[in-house]
């Protein structure tokens, strides 16, 4: 028999009201739903959304003060700018494409340009307020997921400006609990790379007078071979330096927009960099020896940037306005004038950094014959038959999805074949480990070369020269709860914070949360990640639930595994502080030192419920 085939009518079509689309379609708004347990949960873009108007204010000149806070899930932002006229404040808040940013005169140079920001946090949150204040009056506007409850004007001594108060809905939202070192991170973003511009979050303030110097200076995990080299033109500002650590790290920014995934500004400094400094010395370098070690960043001010995604974090504009220079031309000439006059000017650093250029050369040429053997290596294994089951989308497609993509490490083949068969196979691809890595600490690059694992690992993620071709945006460590598993989990984390550290850096490294148990009775079943939820889940399925202990992954079903690396997975992002040293890190925790580690442990143990 066969199906009948549905029929087609003007029935099937709908209209959906502005906040309806965006709580049915939020992904297209905000990013991904989180619980905010990582930095790119859409919770954050929310803050972001707001703080950016306010921002964009001080850009113009109005405002030099921005306080935020955040008490049990209430955001609040207020500025001293100058406030929204009376008559679109409304507006402002609940009307798709109205805002004041497609007007040039009144914002240039801005981040918020689609008039759609606003009106997301609205239809996204259960509470959201406005207030808007002018000359002694005040008018408001309170909502409820998009829905006008209230609105109205009276008299206000308070100084002029806007409010912004909302809460997120927790039925989108689930169990969400706000970070506040990731609120941090941002506003002193904020703070850096708007000097003189006061950020205040929850009371505590933070205030730069160098800019884009201090945020690098407060960012920085390794002491720089020479001091930082600091230059600021009209509309770009940049920092370079080096350190003796592995890698590339070099933060972007666009109308103090944090880029995190760069874009055509930060491909254009790169290669400005490498160019001017080849010039410099009369040399023709690898650009991945000058790169090597570099720590730096750039920022840019444009009018009518264009970002990738409306979340903001991919740079596409080609020009520095309709009838300026193109981005890559001004780019390139600010740095070849400025930093080679620099070099000039100072020939201690200059000397400093050649030296480092040719160490770096040296190391290159060192393991380039490992290198070209292990790639052919590589080919002959067969990565994806054997190690790699692949995805459909990767980061470097220009694609809707491509910034979910996620690649789980994991260890053992019933693991591997738990996840593999529950994956969404679009974005979610898994590598096989084959037992415990090698403890790479103390030991050269050549090691992810001639280590099979690690040699196929770096083929897999696509970064044996630099972080540009990544395959993943999320790079996942899934192993079991256990002694072996933690210490599988410390051997790659020890790999790619000695060889890769700005993979952690960018914030591309995560480990895997997996419930302990299930507890389970006729009608309802709970996962639980640790013995609190355990005993709540206890108390809430009552008497004689089923409770089940995983001891591994590989006792997950894929029909289960389903529920943990879908819609509801929990990651744990792995970040450097810094004051996190690396050398000393990695000597403390993979270095020879046993009898250290024991007394570490032993003077820092605690009894549960102590």
């Amino acid at each position: 028999m066969t199906n009948p085939i549905p029929t087609y009518t003007e029935d099937n079509f709908k209209t959906l009201e502005w906040n309806e689309h965006i709580r049915l379609r939020p992904g297209m708004y905000i990013g991904k739903l989180g619980d905010g347990s990582t930095p790119d949960d859409g919770l954050y873009v929310l803050i972001k959304e707001v703080i950016d108007n306010s921002v964009d204010e001080y850009a113009m000149g109005y405002g030099k003060v921005i306080s935020v806070s955040i008490r049990d899930n209430v955001i609040s932002v207020r500025d001293y700018g100058r406030g929204i006229p009376f008559g679109k404040v409304i507006e402002a808040a609940n009307k798709m494409n109205t805002g004041a940013k497609y007007d040039n005169k009144s914002f240039q140079k801005a981040v918020g340009l689609n008039g759609i920001g606003l009106k997301a946090v609205n239809a996204t949150s259960m509470m959201f307020y406005i207030e808007s204040f002018r000359e002694g009056k005040s008018r408001f506007g309170k909502f409820s997921k998009g829905i006008l409850l209230e609105e109205g004007e009276r008299e206000s001594v308070q100084k002029d400006g806007t409010l912004v108060e909302f809460t997120p809905d927790p039925a989108l939202f689930n169990s969400y609990t706000i970070n506040l070192d990731f609120v941090w991170e941002m506003v002193r973003h904020y703070a850096y790379l708007n000097k003189g511009l006061r950020m205040q979050l929850n009371g505590t303030e933070f205030v730069s007078k160098n800019g884009l110097l201090d945020l690098v200076n407060e960012s920085m995990a390794e002491e720089t071979l020479y001091p930082p080299i600091h230059l600021a033109g009209q509309d770009i500002e940049m920092v370079i330096t080096h350190t003796n650590d592995t890698g590339e790290s070099i933060m972007s920014f666009a109308n103090g927009q944090n880029t995190s995934q760069g874009g055509t500004h930060l491909s254009a400094f790169r290669e400005a960099v490498a160019r001017t400094i080849k010039e410099f010395y009369k040399k023709d370098f690898e650009s991945s020896d000058i790169r090597q070690s570099i720590v730096g960043a750039i920022s840019i001010r444009l009018i009518e940037p264009r970002f990738a995604n409306q979340t903001k974090t991919i740079l596409d504009s080609r020009e520095m306005s309709n009838a300026g220079p193109t981005l890559r031309s001004f780019i390139g000439d600010f740095v070849k004038e400025h930093l080679d006059n620099y070099l000039h000017r100072n020939p201690e650093t200059a000397d400093i950094l050649f030296k480092k250029i040719i160490e770096n050369e040296k190391e290159r040429k060192a393991v380039g014959l490992v290198r070209k053997k292990a790639k052919e290596n590589a080919k002959k294994i067969s990565l994806h038959n054997r190690k790699l089951r692949d995805c459909r989308i990767h980061l470097t497609d220009k694609h809707e999805l491509a910034g979910q993509t996620m690649l789980f490490i994991t260890e053992g083949d019933s693991a591997s074949g738990s996840i593999t068969k529950s994956r969404d196979p679009n974005i979610q691809a898994v590598f096989s480990l084959r037992g415990k890595p090698e403890n790479t600490f103390g030991l050269t690059k050549q090691i992810v070369y001639t280590n099979e694992e690690f040699n196929l690992l770096q083929a897999a993620l696509n970064i044996e020269d630099d972080l540009d071709n990544l395959r993943y945006n999320k790079i996942i460590i899934a192993t079991d709860a256990d002694p072996d598993g933690m210490h599988i989990r410390m051997l790659l984390l020890s790999f790619f914070l000695q060889f890769f550290p700005e993979l952690v850096r960018h914030g591309h490294i995560y480990i895997l949360q997996t419930p302990l148990f299930r507890v389970r009775n006729k009608k309802d079943t709970r996962y639980c990640y640790s013995e609190t939820e355990r005993e709540k889940a206890l108390r809430e399925l009552g008497p004689d639930p089923e409770i089940t202990r995983f001891k591994g992954l590989g006792e997950i079903s894929p029909d289960e595994f389903k529920a943990f690396i879908g819609e509801n997975i929990r990651l744990d992002i792995v970040r450097l502080d810094k004051d996190d040293r690396l050398p000393e890190l990695l000597r403390f925790y993979m270095g020879d030192n046993t009898p250290e580690r024991r007394d570490f442990i032993v003077n820092n143990l605690r009894m549960v419920g102590d």
